[in-house]
């Protein structure tokens, strides 16, 4: 997808890798000209397939750029303390130690890539074995398992799997 990304971006139309989400799922993200043109170059090389997300914004892209002074601001005025457990940044997919590198890693999702099937690699080799999704739906438990079908993995997203748990 990088080689792709790289053939459809044009000047003042990028379009990158957005998300590695896990074997086999990567979202792009960019100028909607050169998302056409990516998804076209991976339906000719064979992608098993290629469609275009109903979403609003090119997130994690570098058209995010225009926000992202207000975006770090708002950032800034949030209250962060030191994690007191380990916290891994999705765009570094490493441990984030102070508050000033979870800041960092935030700011950075706007215009950079979702690491996250590096992130949750990292926990893994960590020895991790475990993991809790909290929120609607069961999304990130479902990449888990394309991830490493090893892993325990629970969703706690209505409240009856909260009674169920």
């Amino acid at each position: 997808m990088e080689q792709i990304c790289a053939e459809a971006s044009r000047e003042g139309e990028p379009v990158q890798v957005a998300n590695d989400n896990c074997p086999g799922q990567v979202v792009i993200s960019g100028a909607k000209p050169a998302l056409e043109r990516a998804l076209e170059l991976a339906n000719s090389a064979g992608a098993r397939r290629a469609v275009p997300l109903a979403v609003s914004i090119a997130a994690h892209s570098p058209l995010m750029a225009v926000v992202q002074d207000e975006f770090n601001a708002a950032l800034n005025a949030a209250p962060l303390a030191d994690p007191a457990v380990p916290v891994v940044g999705n765009v570094s997919a490493a441990p984030l130690a102070s508050a000033a590198d979870v800041r960092a890693d935030l700011g950075a999702q706007l215009t950079s890539r979702v690491r996250w099937t590096e992130s949750i690699q990292w926990m893994l080799a960590q020895g991790v074995a475990a993991f809790v999704e909290i929120g609607s739906g069961n999304v990130l438990t479902g990449l888990l398992k394309r991830i490493d079908r090893s892993a325990g993995r629970i969703a706690l997203g209505a409240p009856q799997d909260f009674e169920n748990l």
